[in-house]
């Protein structure tokens, strides 16, 4: 066993010195993993880590080395053309070598950065394909009027309207559910299995149907690269027939249910944000005091939106109409996006034109557009992915989002500013003080209550500070999610620590 181990730690150290022998001398061909055959070694080489005095190796044991190299990685198993490629690449110069290394280290490097055209590339030719063939197989792209009942109306927006409903199971007929009252009654109970969330695209306004399609894409698209962000979306139908809910050639897009209380919903209580406590956290904090209870609900709401914020945005797509209104809250205290109708994929320069703004007034930045206006109309597809990365480096367009996830915190944490007459207030005096956030507390008339955001030396100010400003000529000047994730407002403090403590004397409510 001692001789065995012995002879182990020798081939490893031999191993190593050649390796070694190859850096240091970049003629040499010690690389032996990189021939089909076993190289020849060049004595000299080895002898720049090893004097003659001290060098106890020979040529066999170099040659064992080898042989050794060759059974770990042996280009045999490789395919015909890497093995020609592996020896076309050997009989480079060395210069040649390097320079081929270098330029592809930095194509390698352009495209895995932010949006991400490798990425991009493998969902848009493989991953969509795939998961267009599965939903095919099981159904999901094949959904009818018949399969759904439309139950209450829960929302409204400019493009659509939003219904409760159920999945109607297969054994139960539409006729069925619509002639007898019991079997619908069951079905639409709050209680049932298989509810869903519906959105009737409205076919009577200009537009509407083209932005259902946006909608519908993009949630198929985020389904495959951020699935955590949003609903899960169960696919869309037309309506074959008209009656009280349905138009025929009217188009329906479907999610599974998993709330049907946005964050604005919520907003409109008296006691926001603790009406959340129970449902962000399962159950009430005991042991700490109100105060740092909201404080707590209030900064667990920005890190999951922020978080969703990140993952959309390293994927090239940016909202364009974060608020409230389009954050649902789920059973399980989780935020999601919603509503992606606005959205734009960037990567691809997908519902996106230059001269044409998608915003929420209240909620918007003040460049107004997610890029300069004078950017060129997207070329197709695979060009426009191939030049992403140098437009967000020059742009930074995700920071659009960020700066409404800031109004997002302002409301929250001050309750004056929750209603829309007094964020149309608050967004005529920001732009007097010229989007500058620490002038405006200053010059402000609302009287707005800053325990929340001055709490734990104002970490929550300075986030909302370092959102909510106007950006530079270098289009910079707004954190975004990745840095906002990182400030000391989600990472110091104790608040994380208190909760933690809290939850070890918890009472359900």
């Amino acid at each position: 066993m001692l001789v065995s181990s012995s002879w182990r730690k020798l081939r490893i150290n031999i191993i190593s010195y050649h390796f070694m022998a190859s850096l240091f001398h970049p003629t040499s061909t010690a690389i032996c993993f990189f021939y089909p055959s076993k190289p020849t070694f060049q004595p000299h080489n080895f002898s720049l880590l090893t004097n003659t005095n001290t060098n106890r190796f020979n040529i066999n044991s170099l040659t064992k080395c080898n042989a050794f190299l060759d059974n770990v990685v042996d280009v045999d198993h490789f395919p015909s053309i890497i093995q020609s490629g592996i020896l076309q690449f050997q009989e480079l110069p060395d210069m040649q070598r390097w320079e081929f290394l270098l330029f592809g280290g930095l194509i390698w490097i352009y495209l895995t950065s932010r949006p991400g055209v490798l990425i991009g590339a493998i969902d848009a030719y493989l991953l969509a394909p795939l998961q267009l063939g599965f939903d095919n197989l099981s159904g999901k792209r094949n959904l009818k009027t018949r399969d759904f009942l439309v139950g209450d109306k829960i929302g409204e927006g400019s493009f659509g309207v939003v219904y409760s409903g159920v999945l109607v199971p297969k054994n139960v007929l539409d006729g069925e559910a619509n002639n007898k009252g019991r079997t619908k009654a069951a079905l639409l109970d709050p209680k049932a299995k298989d509810k869903v969330i519906l959105k009737k695209v409205k076919v009577e306004i200009r537009g509407a149907q083209e932005f259902g399609e946006f909608e519908e894409w993009f949630n198929y698209r985020l389904s495959r690269a951020a699935p955590e962000t949003c609903a899960e979306f169960l696919g869309s139908f037309v309506a074959d027939k008209t009656n009280s809910k349905f138009t025929k050639g009217g188009k329906w897009l479907v999610w599974k249910f998993e709330g049907d209380l946005t964050l604005a919903d919520y907003m409109k209580g008296r006691s926001f944000p603790s009406n959340l406590e129970s449902v962000m956290f399962g159950r009430v904090l005991e042991g700490v005091d109100s105060f740092r209870r909201n404080a707590l609900i209030i900064k667990q709401i920005m890190r999951q939106i922020i978080t969703s914020l990140k993952k959309i945005h390293d994927t090239g797509i940016v909202h364009r109409d974060i608020k409230p209104a389009n954050l649902v809250v789920t059973k399980r205290g989780q935020i999601k996006l919603i509503d992606f109708g606005a959205a734009t994929d960037l990567r691809i320069g997908k519902n996106y034109v230059p001269d044409r703004t998608l915003l929420d007034p209240d909620y918007c930045p003040p460049e107004l557009y997610v890029l300069p206006e004078e950017t060129p109309s997207p070329p197709p597809a695979p060009i426009a992915a191939f030049f992403s990365p140098i437009l967000w480096q020059l742009n930074s367009p995700d920071l659009f989002d960020m700066y409404s996830a800031g109004i997002v915190l302002m409301q929250m944490a001050i309750p004056t500013l929750r209603s829309p007459a007094a964020l149309k207030n608050f967004n005529l005096e920001l732009k007097n003080c010229g989007y500058d956030l620490k002038k405006w507390r200053e010059y402000t008339r609302l009287r707005p209550d800053f325990q929340i955001l001055d709490s734990e030396s104002g970490r929550g100010w300075d986030l909302a500070t370092k959102l909510i400003s106007e950006r530079g000529p270098l289009r910079r000047g707004r954190l975004s999610a990745a840095s906002a994730l990182r400030h000391p407002y989600f990472l110091l403090g104790g608040d994380q620590a208190a909760a933690v403590l809290s939850k070890l004397s918890l009472s359900r409510k």
